[in-house]
């Protein structure tokens, strides 16, 4: 209420009405004093003046009532410290990352699938989340919390995948496609659960839709960044896949490699683009191959 009307009459309220810088306000308090309209409207009065007010959560109160009014998680408040503190190199610009695996049905209760987690998609969502991207995230199953401040777009299957990007592609400016898609599916899907039998058994696979292989010719003034992993010949392979499907840039990394498989929070990536350039980044934790990621991205773009 203090901050609202411009009332300085101790030292923290006099230093925020005196303070040009970015300022963030988490109410907590009792369900009844945050509903009152009175501090509704003061909430509004901080935001016309361009606080941040980050929302109140609700569960067990200092009081013991429950309801909304409790202080958020101490991850919350970070990541919007981190958003007022970050460069705003990104903002105007859509960002879509895909992440994660795809889930190919098999019937009912079986699938085929890979071992990504989705960690290094997530990171680069909210790395550009907090650097003023307007992102979405397009991802397959994880056990991952969402990224904040982006949209979030759950898939299950390549074919999903495939529909979620290209659907979205002509409003985006930069794709990142983190996403580990099943190259193939079984070519027909079982209605009920396939039983044991005696002797050995096959399934016939077909491909799935190419993302990066249909969109890649399309592009206008898309950026489109891919990532391969490899298990050898990491370079060849990985410059091959750039030509190929007429991307701006790629993200390579070797499974083999200690740090960079799957499920672990480092990375060892290497950056190839197609002036021939070949850059390689040393170990670094995946929220930082993020930040580079998206430097690389803004000095290539021009």
């Amino acid at each position: 209420a203090k901050m609202a009307h411009g009332i300085a009459d101790d030292m923290l309220t006099t230093t925020v009405l005196a303070a040009g810088c970015p300022k963030l306000v988490a109410p907590a308090m009792n369900t009844g004093m945050l509903e009152n309209p009175i501090t509704q409207d003061n909430i509004r009065t901080l935001e016309r003046y361009g606080f941040t007010v980050i929302p109140s959560e609700s569960g067990l109160l200092a009081c013991h009532d429950v309801g909304k009014g409790r202080l958020p998680a101490d991850e919350v408040l970070l990541d919007y410290i981190h958003r007022a503190l970050a460069p705003k190199d990104l903002a105007g610009l859509r960002v879509t990352v895909t992440a994660g695996p795809t889930q190919e049905a098999i019937d009912p209760v079986r699938c085929l699938t890979n071992h990504s987690t989705g960690k290094m998609g997530y990171a680069v969502a909210r790395a550009a989340a907090l650097r003023g991207a307007q992102v979405t995230l397009i991802h397959g199953p994880t056990a991952l919390a969402p990224v904040r401040f982006a949209e979030d777009v759950p898939v299950v299957s390549a074919q999903e995948m495939y529909q979620a990007v290209t659907g979205r592609f002509a409003d985006t400016d930069i794709l990142v496609m983190a996403a580990a898609v099943a190259d193939y599916r079984p070519a027909s899907v079982a209605s009920d659960k396939v039983k044991k039998g005696d002797g050995e058994m096959s399934i016939p696979l077909v491909r799935t839709a190419d993302i990066l292989g249909t969109i890649g010719p399309q592009k206008t003034h898309q950026f489109l960044c891919g990532f391969s992993m490899e298990t050898r010949d990491m370079v060849a392979h990985s410059a091959e896949k750039l030509r190929k499907k007429n991307l701006d840039m790629i993200v390579a990394n070797n499974l083999k490699d200690p740090g960079a498989g799957f499920g672990v929070d480092t990375n060892l990536v290497t950056f190839l683009t197609p002036d021939g350039g070949v850059r390689q980044l040393p170990l670094m934790s995946k929220d930082a191959v993020a930040g580079a990621i998206l430097d690389e991205i803004l000095a290539r773009r021009g």
